[in-house]
Order: structure tokens, then sequence, then C-alpha cells
């Protein structure tokens, strides 16, 4: 199998077989008899939000490339169009305004990691190189196109940079709103430190008594963002590294069962949903985050980090359930290879 944009696909992979210019990967599986099943899953109309405040984790010990959001307010007059008296413009206006613009890292909290977030070297072109690779085929500096990439054009116009291919913006057209089936791994693990493959998985559903379905939105609860929100904002990275279940993203049964299992997304209360970094891998070259890797490069599954599952988890623990509505979309901005999201549960 192969297209205009390779020759060879990496083993394991999906890529073409939802058409060979796709771009929302196993979010094709969300039919909408799936999403109509999901809303049976409503029965008392109660709604969770599942995102953290956006300003947390706080800093940017987690992760050194990623800040807090910043404010801005434009000026107006001789002050800023911010708690502004319109009666600055007219004496008969009794109007007070407010405006206000942020500086967002679209990764930095609760969030969704896009198909363009990670690719890998790859030689999909079968001729012994290999080139930077995104989902399906789609090229580094091609379709997701960076600073470091962009060259002035014919007229002296610099190159537009960011995914134009494979951007958060196929996510948020494709209505992410399915069945969210959340597996209770703090409960089984409480705060310690826990690297769950397959077995611990397995282990963790058949305790729930949980079956999961073609196009569920797999959850992770694991305490990581509760303690995330007890540190007020000022991180302790070492304890953090140290403390919740994480997914071993190195086991191979557990990728697998993943390919598998036709979940449409795999989300999480934690940084990066695996360990991180991951323990070695075999061979001279191989992916430092292979789940990452095998979902958003091989299989486009997208992936949800950060979220916060506490109260959902808890209600579900009291109800003797696990399942839930979810209703979750990104921003709808073009060109970004994520987005802040604040998901909403519905029992």
């Amino acid at each position: 199998m192969q297209n205009a944009r390779w020759k060879q696909r990496p083993a394991g992979s999906n890529w073409g077989d939802f058409g060979p210019d796709d771009q929302l990967g196993r979010m094709n599986l969300l039919t909408p008899e799936i999403r109509l099943q999901a809303f049976r899953e409503v029965q008392q109309g109660l709604a969770f939000c599942l995102s953290l405040p956006l300003n947390y984790p706080g800093g940017n010990v987690l992760f050194q490339h990623r800040k807090a959001p910043r404010f801005f307010h434009e000026k107006r007059g001789a002050g800023h169009n911010y708690d502004y008296r319109l009666s600055n413009l007219c004496a008969c206006f009794d109007d007070v305004v407010s405006d206000d613009a942020v500086m967002l890292y679209t990764q930095y909290s609760t969030q969704w990691d896009g198909l363009g977030h990670v690719g890998q070297m790859f030689d999909a072109d079968a001729d012994g190189r290999p080139e930077k690779v995104y989902y399906n085929g789609f090229r580094g500096g091609v379709d997701v196109v960076g600073p470091d990439d962009a060259t002035p054009g014919p007229d002296g116009a610099a190159t537009r940079f960011g995914a134009r291919a494979i951007g958060i913006e196929c996510l948020a057209g494709a209505g992410v709103q399915g069945r969210g089936l959340l597996v209770d791994l703090e409960r089984l693990h409480g705060r310690s430190r826990a690297l769950v493959g397959y077995d611990g998985l397995m282990a963790a559903l058949q305790a729930q008594r949980a079956t999961v379905q073609r196009g569920d939105f797999l959850c992770l609860y694991t305490g990581f963002a509760d303690l995330i929100l007890e540190m007020k904002q000022q991180p302790d990275g070492e304890l953090l590294a140290r403390s919740c279940a994480v997914l071993d993203g190195r086991d191979e049964r557990l990728l697998q069962w993943i390919s598998e299992s036709g979940i449409v997304a795999l989300c999480a209360d934690n940084l990066a949903v695996e360990a991180y970094l991951a323990r070695p891998g075999q061979g001279e070259h191989y992916p430092g985050l292979p789940l990452h890797n095998h979902c958003l490069f091989k299989l486009g599954l997208h992936l949800g980090e950060l979220w916060y599952l506490a109260e959902l988890a808890q209600w579900l623990r009291a109800h003797g359930r696990h399942s839930f509505l979810l209703t979750a979309p990104p921003l709808r901005l073009p060109g970004t290879v994520g987005s802040p999201t604040t998901p909403v549960a519905t029992v």
C-alpha cells in the first residue's frame, strides 16, 4: 500500500486505512451510531468539569518549554479597554466594558495532543534515508512547518509556518463527543508510582467489571492532577516524578491492545499519559516516547493530558459506574499541533 506521500508505512500503523489524505485517524471510528449510544449514559443529568484551571500547574518545572498564561490589555484613550467607562466616548453612556487578551501555550495545562505534535524520523520514501514524518505520511517542513523551516518565497514573503495539515482544527471539526470510560488506577495504586502495562490495565478493567467498546474515549485517573492542584502553582517536580500510576509505553502487548481495542482517544490526568522518559528500548534507535509514537504517529489516536478527573471518579465509585458521556472539543484554531480543552463529563 502506498500513496503520493509515502511508499512504505510503519509496521503496525493504519496509514491509508481511512483514505490517502485522512487527517482524523482513529476519530473516524466515532460514528453517529456510536455517539448516539453514548447519550444513553446520561441518567442523572449531572455534569463534571474535567479541566484544571488553565494557569496550572504553575511555572515551567514540569516542562521548561511551556509557560503559564500571560494577560494583556489594549490601550484605549488615556487608559485601557478594561473596566472602561463608555461615558469617555459619550456622556450619555453609562456602560462599563472589559476586554482582555492572553498568550496561551496550547499544551501547558489540560490539553489535547494533535497529530502534528509527535512524528518520527522514518524512511517513508523507501530510499534508505529517514525523513521527518507525521501521521499518514504528512511531512515535516512541508505539511508541518516550523520557524526553522520557513524560507522566503519568490516574492520575498516569509513562508507561513504551522500545521498546514493534521492541525488541531481537524479534531475540532470532527465533533469530539462520545462515551468516556474511566479506568480508576488511583483506587488500585493510590499515589504510589506504578508502571502500568497491559497486565496492569487489564487488571484495573477487570476490577471495575468494565468492558471497553469500539469508539470509547479511555480516561485514566491516577491522582496526578490532584497533586498538581494541592501544590498551588508551585509544583514539586521531584515528588511528581515519583508519584502516581503511569502507562508503560515500552510494553508491546499494551501497544497492540491499543491498536485492537477500537478506542478513539486516550486521556489521562498526568503529564504525558506514559512514563516520561520511558525506560530504554531495544536496538540502536528507538522512540523516546513510545506510546506517543504508537498513538499519534502510527494510529492517528489523539492523546489528552493533565485532565482533572477526581470529582468524576469519586462520583462513579459511589454509584458503581465507570462510563459517561464525554464532550471535549479543542479550540478550532487552524495550524496548531495541540489545544487547551475544557472537557465535560455528563452522567
